[in-house]
């Protein structure tokens, strides 16, 4: 289903003209007709106040109603454009839509509504309209208006989205709707943050307390058995198996969210990943305080990412971790010293890692010539 005026131009004629679009079109043009006492109250003010006082008093309505006619156009843009309006509220431009609604979109509406409405109609009552023209060519010009019925369903269209586009275009510019996207992905990430750590919590507050159970029932049954009875190599099979289970668990857990970033901060997370990491990891690092909680999971996920690509696609034999704080951002470089021609498009994850930086207002950059080495940095506002 089309969402918009204009987008339901570009569907074949027939869906288009069996759809609401063409009627929705004819109802947003026709409520611009509430704009039609600005040149009744106009000229009273003319007659009533002396030359530079009506100009005035036009000027301090325009300022008044502008936030009005603004909420009229978002309110009426419904009727051919789907997608909401970001809710911004700038004084200049609902103002400066009030002078061009007010000065040549309503009267302009009204004049496309009267050239492709009226005219075709005119055109299919030619035999009532004018009775003393020949039956031939009156009908001729019934059939003429009936074939421009079409014409005109398009017109109307194209005009409403057209106009519907630059209220959008004055009241929400690109910048504020590419802001309204940053703020609902920002509102994502903070909900999927939150999801990770209640999994994260249940896990570790309940399956891996019962496996911990498990693991210590088995090892006390294992203490009763004589170690010649055939039960003792079950009950030792079990307790092997119970104690593999909680260490994947723990590394589980340890992936889905990191404990020692919530409880420890960044620098002492990052040095947990290089404990981990197969590759060796040289970590430099000047941070000894705190950042915001997205700053460090945003830099924490950099690190996880840069070394589990080290450690699966280069053949590197070292890492180096580098971790700066200036004034207004953090700094993460992640450097291996494997054979390169790293490329973002092969489904190395790092597309994934460029798009949440976005939501923090930080950047990434690759360099990966090859035979390396490969760099991996980002710079990450603190703000």
């Amino acid at each position: 289903m089309s969402t918009s005026a204009l987008e339901a131009l570009g569907t074949r004629p027939l869906p288009f003209l069996r759809s609401s679009w063409p009627w929705r079109a004819l109802a947003y043009l026709l409520a611009g007709a509430v704009f039609c006492v600005v040149p009744l109250v106009v000229a009273a003010l003319s007659e009533v106040l002396p030359g530079w006082g009506a100009v005035g008093a036009g000027v301090v309505a325009l300022v008044a109603f502008g936030p009005f006619v603004a909420r009229f156009e978002r309110w009426r843009m419904r009727l051919v454009d789907l997608s909401p309006v970001p809710g911004t509220r700038e004084r200049r431009r609902e103002i400066g839509l009030a002078v061009l609604t007010l000065v040549a979109f309503w009267w302009i509406d009204l004049a496309i509504v009267g050239v492709a409405v009226g005219g075709p109609l005119l055109l299919v009552l030619s035999p009532v309209v004018q009775p003393e023209a020949a039956g031939a060519v009156a009908v001729a010009a019934s059939f003429v208006g009936i074939a421009l019925v079409p014409v005109g369903a398009y017109v109307l269209t194209a005009w409403a989205g057209a106009r519907a586009a630059m209220v959008r275009a004055v009241l929400a510019p690109e910048r504020a709707e590419l802001e309204e996207v940053r703020r609902s992905r920002a509102r994502l990430v903070d909900a999927f943050e939150v999801e990770r750590r209640r999994i994260e919590r249940d896990l570790h507050d309940g399956a891996q307390q019962r496996l911990v159970a498990l693991t210590m029932t088995l090892g006390l049954a294992r203490l009763d058995v004589p170690d010649e009875a055939p039960l003792a190599r079950t009950l030792d099979r079990a307790h092997g198996e119970a104690k593999q289970v909680l260490a994947e668990l723990r590394e589980l857990i340890r992936g889905v969210h990191s404990q020692v970033l919530t409880d420890r901060g960044l620098a002492a997370a990052v040095g947990e990943l290089a404990a981990r990491s197969a590759v060796p990891v040289t970590i430099e690092t000047d941070l000894d305080v705190r950042l915001p909680p997205p700053v460090e999971i945003a830099a924490f996920y950099v690190a996880g990412e840069a070394l589990t690509n080290a450690t699966k696609h280069s053949n590197a034999t070292n890492i180096t971790i580098k971790v700066e704080k200036s004034r207004e951002s953090l700094l993460i470089a992640v450097t291996d010293d494997g054979h390169g021609g790293a490329d973002p498009a092969a489904g190395t994850g790092l597309t994934g890692l460029a798009d949440r930086l976005d939501v923090v207002g930080g950047r990434l950059s690759l360099s990966s010539p090859p035979g390396g080495p490969t760099t991996i940095r980002a710079e990450i506002p603190c703000a």
